[in-house]
């Protein structure tokens, strides 16, 4: 689910070393290697909100790209819990009574993902001057003053509801990931992509604008990625949003 974050960190590395290079980053989430057939409960999960999904992006080493790049890879950001075992056992492979393999998801899951998410900024709590006297506290970051665009995996409602409760975020910064979510379901380490590309398509990414990408994914892994942006990002005639952004985003009933 975090596959595409790791890939580019892995690029970034790549293109340091050969400076003079093109990178091509593709995620993709393909459902039929991790079916399962059984009865297990806990492992159909899987089977119901996991999507095909596929994105490519192209990255380079370059100094004479920079012009016709649209975005500049500020910092990448991962953290790994796999060492606690209720986290490691919280969405991972095995099989079940009768052999068969497949994925299984925990309820402690959404749990364990804000402990993952909570570790990017763990070295901030080891100051006592971020806790809140009177509340006894944790300081959480105002993420809203630090970015001007946040996109979370888009996993489910559930998920999203949890940390956007957590973070503090308004409606506009969940508004690609809930979006992504209801138009595409859940394409694992690709949605991140989607939803940049409807922040794209709906002209909402201008020069210097900051942009978080949250992904979280098995081990429990929580990685994260930055970009600014180095112009406005003009709507383009293609992309998966181009036939129906305008029905997004969804209004509420009341």
């Amino acid at each position: 689910m975090d596959a595409g974050v790791v890939a580019i960190d892995l690029a970034r590395d790549l293109l340091q070393a050969h400076a003079r290079t093109l990178a091509l980053v593709v995620s993709t989430e393909v459902i039929t290697g991790s079916w399962y057939t059984g009865n297990d409960q806990t492992m159909l999960l899987s089977n119901c909100f996991f999507r095909m999904g596929c994105s490519a992006l192209l990255l380079s080493g370059q100094r004479r790209d920079r012009w016709r790049a649209k975005y500049e890879l500020r910092q990448v950001v991962r953290t790994h819990r796999g060492a606690e075992q209720r986290s490691f056992e919280a969405v991972y492979q095995r099989e079940d009574n009768s052999g068969r393999r497949g994925l299984h998801v925990g309820r402690e899951v959404t749990e364990v993902g804000g402990h993952a998410l909570k570790v990017l900024f763990f070295a901030t709590l080891l100051s006592g001057n971020f806790v809140n006297k009177q509340e006894n506290k944790p300081y959480i970051p105002d993420y809203k003053r630090a970015f001007d665009h946040i996109c979370i995996l888009a996993t489910g409602k559930a998920v999203l509801d949890e940390l956007q409760k957590n973070l503090e975020l308004t409606p506009d910064y969940m508004e690609a990931s809930r979006s992504t979510l209801h138009r595409f379901g859940n394409t694992s380490s690709s949605s991140i992509w989607y939803e940049l590309s409807y922040l794209e398509t709906k002209g909402k990414i201008k020069r210097d604008d900051r942009i978080w990408q949250v992904a979280f994914g098995s081990g429990f892994k929580c990685n994260s990625v930055v970009w600014r942006a180095l112009k406005r990002v003009r709507r383009s005639p293609y992309g998966p949003w181009i036939d129906c952004i305008d029905h997004y985003p969804l209004r509420e009933e009341s």
